[in-house]
């Protein structure tokens, strides 16, 4: 019986404290989605990034066709026995090494385009960021949350990571 008294005490407490702090937040929220699909820079970035795909496939669609040709060019010697099947094989082994190369910087993981795009994707998500804080700071908003993401703005005042670096510090000097 006393335990439940204690616990209906701190309940009692932690609402009494915790209703004034946040009645005094002012939250507001974003779509990212809706940002991406309808910023103009968004949609350009996208267009260029298009076109540059569109000619990297262009030109590994031609070096594909190139190899293709060698392959029934070393078929056609293969069979008749000719010589020059084994200087075409070499050349069909360098072209398939080239593809591979080419594919690799430049839709590759670390390619070309995906560092282009990334850096686009930074610029503009630069800018966003920036139209979020004044937004925010314009509107006297304490947090600005991305439905989809997570925080996008905060106040350094509701920043608590030194006081957790602080006590993991003390957690560490006490052992």
């Amino acid at each position: 019986m006393k335990r439940s008294y204690k616990y209906l005490i701190i309940l009692f407490y932690f609402i009494l404290f915790l209703t004034p702090t946040t009645a005094q937040l002012k939250i507001g929220y974003i779509l990212s989605e809706r940002i991406r699909t309808e910023f103009e820079d968004f949609k350009e970035a996208e267009s260029q990034l298009q076109l540059e795909y569109r000619k990297v496939q262009t030109e590994f669609d031609k070096m594909v066709l190139k190899m293709d040709s060698l392959k029934q060019d070393y078929e056609v010697k293969r069979l008749m026995a000719l010589d020059k099947g084994e200087s075409i094989k070499q050349e069909l082994v360098q072209m398939e090494q080239s593809i591979q190369t080419y594919q690799a910087e430049k839709i590759g993981p670390q390619g070309e385009l995906m560092r282009k795009q990334a850096q686009m994707e930074y610029e503009i998500l630069g800018k966003v960021k920036k139209a979020v804080d004044k937004v925010a700071i314009d509107g006297g908003y304490d947090y600005i949350i991305d439905a989809s993401v997570g925080l996008l703005y905060f106040k350094p005042k509701y920043d608590m990571t030194d006081d957790v670096l602080h006590e993991l510090r003390n957690l560490k000097s006490d052992k």
